[in-house]
């Protein structure tokens, strides 16, 4: 018999070592005022942190490209000044987005790299598509994050549409210049052509007078070439050469068509405040959350992480008044 008792307790030596949950609630219940403590410290930390810590609230704006109306005046003279060759309308939004995009990711940076750093992101509000855009802004206030954002819209806007209506001025000068030196052009080539009817014309003169030919000596004029126009008379050559010299030059359908388009291009203009790179989706919102700080929350975590705290501390401390060293 005192052997089998002997091995039953020798059994139980090598067995694990469980965990009393009843005893640990009681460890935790007697050590409560500390636990209690734990938990007040807990929570006026939490309020401390929610009364000092920056509030942030986010705006919300989703844009995409302008329509037609937007850009009448642009796109308007884009058609004037290369006609066939002129974008298309939904080029011409596209264009415009794409440089209002461009130039809202530059404004962007350069908030994020300031000293004290603003957030404002542009993201794609519809994942896997260009358009619509998102852009928000987070700011200390629901107000402040509302308007700040719509005039961050304005000012990239109306850099957009100053930087547009700057090219497009710049274009009209090349194609005046383009359209001027084609006309100056067409101009040049019918002087030299008159110039060279009247020696033409004078040459024949000078054979008819050394052949002694006064009157024509053809039925028709349209039977003369160069070679046989001393046969119309040196009367007749005579009278031509006058009226050759006080002739107006004479141009082609181009010349006039060009000219008309010279017209049009040097009447262009374009005011920027008339052209606009986007349009509202939806306007700025007024946020009604806050990002942070979640009270709730913190208050909630505080309250666990005072109790973990509390009871940590209690069990440790009577962990280490029972501790007994092996012998």
């Amino acid at each position: 018999m005192t052997q089998d008792n002997n091995k039953s307790l020798a059994g139980r030596t090598h067995e694990p070592e469980q965990i009393d949950l009843i005893d640990l609630v009681v460890q935790i219940w007697r050590g409560k005022i500390t636990v209690i403590i734990c938990f007040i410290v807990a929570i006026l930390l939490a309020i401390g942190y929610i009364i000092l810590a920056q509030e942030k609230w986010t705006s919300t704006a989703i844009i995409t490209q302008p329509d037609g109306g937007q850009i009448t005046g642009y796109s308007n003279a884009m058609n004037v000044m290369y006609g066939k060759d002129a974008p298309s309308m939904n080029a011409v939004q596209q264009s415009f987005i794409d440089r209002f995009s461009s130039s809202f990711s530059a404004l962007s940076e350069t908030l994020d790299n300031q000293q004290e750093p603003e957030k404002l992101t542009l993201d794609s509000a519809v994942k896997g598509q260009n358009l619509p855009l998102k852009v928000t802004y987070t700011a200390p206030t629901a107000e402040a994050a509302q308007k700040t954002l719509a005039q961050y819209i304005q000012q990239v806007d109306e850099d957009v549409a100053k930087g547009l209506s700057s090219d497009l001025n710049v274009n009209i000068k090349a194609r005046v210049t383009d359209l001027q030196t084609s006309l100056s052009n067409q101009e040049k080539v019918s002087a030299e052509q008159k110039a060279l009817r009247i020696a033409q014309i004078n040459q024949a003169l000078t054979v008819a007078e050394q052949a002694q030919i006064k009157t024509p000596q053809v039925q028709q004029a349209d039977q003369v070439s160069q070679d046989t126009m001393f046969m119309l008379g040196s009367s007749a050559l005579e009278a031509m050469v006058k009226n050759e010299a006080t002739r107006p030059l004479t141009f082609s359908d181009d010349y006039y068509a060009t000219r008309q388009n010279l017209l049009a291009v040097s009447s262009l203009t374009v005011k920027p405040d008339e052209l606009h790179a986007y349009r509202y989706v939806m306007k700025p919102t007024l946020p009604v959350r806050r990002d942070s700080p979640k009270r709730a929350l913190v208050l909630i975590l505080a309250v666990l992480l005072g109790g973990m705290v509390g009871a940590g501390i209690v069990l440790g401390r009577n962990a280490l008044r029972n501790y007994q060293p092996k012998a």
